[in-house]
């Protein structure tokens, strides 16, 4: 058993984890403390509830990962190049997880947003609000992308959100499928989307 002084982290790690790979409602607290080497009581002293839980490893996950997005999206990248970036790198990942687990685990915003929409407005909320940070960084590829001339979009707002459906629609059909190699061709369609000329590409 880890020591007490990290049990609240690897708490947190578990339930993302275990989230991630199968489903809110099928994962239960024992299998959380199991995977995290902690006993119930453990648990407890930190979160009153699975659904406070799930809502902190959201929250969590994304101070861990935003560092990763500022450096992908920097605004010394041209914006194309932000964009291939990310999606060669959610491709590389994503088969990475397949090959590790036998799954396509998807975006862990977007699925556990999707299970409990309607169900548990706490973790909806912590969920939606990391959803609107996320989205600002293609915003802010598409905002520069058009300032440069790259694309000719008129409402660069809508035109990144489109961007962002197109892209979590399609990890979400990489995990129905179970096959990562549906993301490959992310930043071909982004283009195709954008409304990048040949020149550009």
């Amino acid at each position: 058993m880890g020591r007490v002084s990290d049990a609240r982290e690897r708490i947190l790690a578990a339930a993302l984890e275990l989230i991630w790979e199968q489903s809110y409602h099928s994962v239960g607290v024992d299998a959380i403390c199991k995977r995290a080497g902690v006993r119930k009581g453990t648990f407890y002293h930190f979160f009153p509830s699975k659904a406070y839980l799930s809502a902190a490893a959201i929250h969590q996950h994304w101070q861990e990962y935003k560092p990763l997005l500022d450096s992908i999206f920097s605004p010394t990248v041209a914006p194309l190049a932000r964009l291939d970036a990310y999606f060669n790198k959610v491709y590389e990942f994503q088969s990475e997880r397949k090959h590790l687990s036998g799954f396509v685990c998807g975006c862990p915003y977007f699925d556990l947003g999707i299970e409990v929409a309607t169900l548990d407005k706490e973790i909806l909320v912590q969920v939606r609000c990391v959803i609107d940070l996320y989205f600002r960084y293609f915003a802010s590829a598409v905002r520069d992308a058009v300032a440069q001339e790259v694309i000719a979009a008129t409402d660069t707002d809508t035109s990144a959100r489109r961007l962002l459906h197109y892209f979590e629609g399609t990890l979400m059909n990489a995990r129905i499928h179970n096959d990562p190699e549906l993301l490959r061709d992310l930043p071909e369609g982004a283009r195709q989307l954008l409304g990048v000329t040949s020149v550009n590409r």
